[in-house]
């Protein structure tokens, strides 16, 4: 048999989880058509594996590469890290649909990055990206767009003609292709919904057999409460669910343990909860998420009308230090005057990125309250913190249970162009190379800070929790192990200097021992560059409706 490339004398992790095996890899019209010893007479291009490890192309579950993807389709901090496979769409943002009143949202990517938003609808959306990208892309619907699209972002209950509206939305969005709905439970507008409007949109998405992934409702002391409110959404919609970036933040630190036995006696019930998350003890989100919900009702304007009454400042202060509702991770910091954890790390100037908002306030001569809402106010609410609020022993905790797999919480980015401005957070650049190195190797990186290796899985199990668990999870069939017949989406790696090289304050580092990086039988990394290549597909689900 004549293949179209043969990958030779590599250790092939196929992605189930079993003891690694020599073979080769033959590909042909981008599947896999032979595993095992293969003659070598019989390709057109060989790519030598001596000493490496042959693993499924790693399927990020959890990305925000929504609208960068469309600038830069070259995917490169990703697809240097091995990542065939975008799943995006998450914590209730998507890029699509594009209607009603969050063409704002749009407008506003545009701005930011210089692109046409020329899609309306979910089809339109993965059409764009079929013009060319480097990766396949897995879309879910965001619940906050949905709400956006007919609520704007309005603190009520929708009407039963708006959650009709809702509803046709996310059917229109799964009959185009998506693999289920998306929810931000902790920011505007998911925030302002009720577990009962949940449960109606994913009994539509349950319909087309899609799954619900959830930033939950808490993530620090109410995770508890969070954590049962998404397994009853599931259980009521007979839907699966996935939990996001799943360690607990501060304030809940310790009680992974609690979460993830809930998440296996709902397995019991038939209820299918899995989570995912990043190795990271920091973690980032929008600067204005640290306000208290009320203040962010209604958008930027509306924010910055706040901003400028210092009656209503004295009022932010005052709830964001009592948090009766607890919010995003950097806003435990903020209730704990922790202000020295938490750094800017993008912003419209250059000044602040790189720098803890107790030292801004230092400079500016200010308590770390008045310098925070100054930022707000001069950026228009733009710009992105890092906040370390993880737990190590609950990282690893997660980590090590087999319902976890990985996802970066990160974007596609380049160190060039549009997308190499400010300073986002290491994970888009090192995520899963960190795995292998930080918990199979057992290696730390003084350099990172905060950052202590244990060796808490196998190089098996790790392939395993960034391949087949997602590509079973989200039923992209084809895609996730090393199988003939299978996609030909494959990330050859040396087990021994795989590794991360970012860091929080020079995140834009590609990382160590990618050597070759195939999508779809094209080769789109070789030798550790990108070949330019741009063989990925928007995938669209193949669920029917029941």
């Amino acid at each position: 048999m004549e293949y179209d490339l043969i990958i030779h004398g590599g250790l092939v992790a196929d992605g189930s989880g079993r003891p690694a095996f020599r073979a080769d890899v033959g590909i042909s019209k981008g599947r896999i058509t032979g595993l095992g010893k293969i003659g070598m007479a019989e390709r057109k291009e060989l790519l030598e594996a001596s000493g490496r490890v042959v693993a499924p192309g790693f399927i990020d579950v959890h990305s925000h590469s929504d609208f960068v993807l469309v600038v830069n389709p070259k995917a490169e901090s990703k697809v240097r890290q091995g990542v065939t496979t975008e799943v995006i769409g998450n914590c209730g943002g998507s890029a699509a649909p594009m209607t009603g009143l969050a063409k704002g949202t749009g407008t506003n990517r545009q701005s930011q990055y210089g692109i046409d938003i020329d899609w309306e609808s979910f089809d339109g959306y993965l059409r764009k990206l079929d013009e060319g990208i480097a990766v396949n892309v897995a879309s879910l619907v965001g619940h906050g767009t949905v709400r956006q699209c007919v609520m704007d972002l309005e603190d009520r209950a929708p009407t039963a003609n708006e959650l009709d509206e809702m509803k046709a939305l996310v059917d229109g969005a799964m009959k185009e292709g998506a693999f289920g709905l998306s929810s931000g439970l902790v920011y505007p507008p998911g925030r302002y919904a009720e577990t009962d409007e949940l449960v109606e949109l994913c009994r539509v998405v349950a319909a087309y057999g899609g799954l619900y992934a959830s930033h939950i409702r808490g993530e620090r002391e109410t995770m508890i409460e969070a954590i049962r409110e998404a397994i009853e959404i599931g259980e009521r919609a007979g839907i699966a669910v996935q939990v996001s970036h799943h360690p607990p933040k501060i304030g809940a630190w310790g009680k992974s343990a609690e979460t993830l036995a809930m998440m296996d006696e709902a397995g019991t019930r038939g209820v299918d909860v899995t989570c995912d998350m990043h190795p990271y003890v920091g973690g980032s989100t929008g600067l204005s998420a640290l306000l208290p919900p009320w203040a962010q009702a209604g958008g930027p304007e509306r924010v910055l009308e706040r901003l400028r009454k210092p009656g209503e400042r004295d009022r932010m202060r005052r709830d964001m230090i009592e948090e009766k509702v607890p919010g995003p991770g950097p806003c435990g910091l903020v209730k704990r005057g922790m202000w020295d954890m938490i750094v800017v790390s993008s912003y419209p100037e250059e000044w602040p990125i790189g720098r803890s908002l107790a030292d801004i306030a230092n400079e500016m001569k200010v308590d770390p309250f008045e310098a925070y809402f100054d930022l707000l106010a001069e950026s228009g609410t733009e710009g992105n913190v890092i906040g370390f609020y993880y737990n190590e022993e609950d990282i690893r905790n997660v980590l090590s249970h087999p319902r976890s797999m990985i996802g970066s919480d990160g974007y596609a980015l380049a160190p060039y162009g549009a997308l190499g401005g400010g300073r986002n957070h290491p994970r888009s650049y090192g995520t899963f190379p960190m795995v292998f190195r930080k918990y199979v190797r057992g290696v730390s990186r003084p350099e990172l800070g905060y950052d202590e290796a244990a060796m808490v899985l196998s190089l098996e199990e790790a392939v395993k929790k960034m391949t087949l668990l997602p590509a079973k999870k989200l039923k992209l069939d084809g895609r996730g192990v090393i199988r003939v017949d299978c996609w030909a989406d494959i990330v050859v790696f040396d087990p021994k200097t795989i590794a991360d090289t970012a860091t929080y304050f020079d995140p834009y580092r590609y990382p160590l021992g990618v050597d070759y990086v195939l999508v779809n039988g094209v080769v789109v990394v070789k030798n550790g560059e990108h070949t330019g290549a741009l063989p990925g597909r928007a995938l669209r689900s193949r669920s029917k409706l029941r």
